[in-house]
């Protein structure tokens, strides 16, 4: 061989040198969601700060309940983005231990039965001479008001995934509030209990009162007040909304292709 032909060529640890370094494209990646902002806590025991951080930790697969298998919801009778009857109404900074106290969060909500018995207990921990009118009534097991209504900063306190839980399990499905804590925020998308909502304006709950009949309409982001006559523009819920009508982040998940479903893992 001369010595042209040689040179010409390549040697075998050249040829794999130059394979190895042609790197394999990176995966694609799912669009991260986006969600709306929020507003500062004004609590010193809950910064901000920490509520980032612990939201973004998803919740155990055993705390999400099969709530599509359990009960039809009485809060939506035409449709998943429209509820109506009667609202609930609250004031500034509900914690979650007043939407379900800790003393129930031994309750398995992948239980059916159990996720029935945080339904009839939520909102119990509401002081009564604040609110005497009983969120589910005595004996009951689900409540009448398909719609809450709060002031700012709903879902305070400490994070429990059953709070968002309770409250889909005794019948809600929208919370329009003037603010939430974020953890609150975050745990209701991951379970896909209710629908956390914000409204535009402040001193919605201040111009409801409990038994009000409302229409809460996700497609127009518009609250009706039947009773008063008014309407409210709600903030759009945004990329959380399908999460949402998934049932939560792991059927979200199964169902858009990002994880293996249950018949094919």
């Amino acid at each position: 061989m001369s010595m042209a032909a040689a040179a010409a060529k390549p040697s075998p640890a050249i040829s794999r040198t130059s394979v190895a370094s042609q790197k394999a494209p990176p995966p694609r990646l799912a669009p991260a969601l986006r969600f709306p902002s929020y507003h500062p806590s004004p609590f010193p025991n809950h910064p901000s700060s920490i509520l980032a951080a612990s939201s973004r930790i998803a919740p155990s697969p055993l705390l999400l309940p099969p709530r599509a298998a359990l009960s039809s919801s009485s809060s939506s009778p035409s449709s998943p983005t429209l509820f109506h009857g009667p609202c609930f109404v609250l004031g500034d900074n509900i914690d979650t231990d007043q939407i379900i106290p800790a003393e129930h969060l031994t309750l398995v909500p992948s239980n059916p039965d159990e996720y029935a018995k945080l339904g009839s207990h939520a909102f119990c921990g509401l002081p009564s001479a604040a609110y005497p009118v009983p969120f589910v009534a005595p004996g009951a097991a689900a409540t009448r008001f398909p719609v809450v209504v709060a002031g700012a900063n709903f879902g305070c306190g400490s994070s429990r995934e059953h709070a968002p839980v309770a409250l889909g399990a005794a019948g809600v499905g929208a919370v329009v509030a003037e603010s939430y804590a974020r953890i609150f925020f975050r745990n209701s998308v991951a379970t896909g209990e209710v629908y956390p909502l914000e409204v535009e304006t402040e001193g919605l709950h201040e111009e409801c009162t409990t038994g009000d009949v409302v229409t809460v309409d996700l497609e127009k982001s518009v609250l009706i007040n039947h009773t008063t006559g008014r309407e409210y523009r709600l903030k759009p819920i945004g990329d959380a909304g399908p999460v949402i009508e998934a049932g939560g982040i792991f059927a979200y998940a199964r169902k858009t292709g990002m994880i293996a479903s249950a018949s094919t893992a």
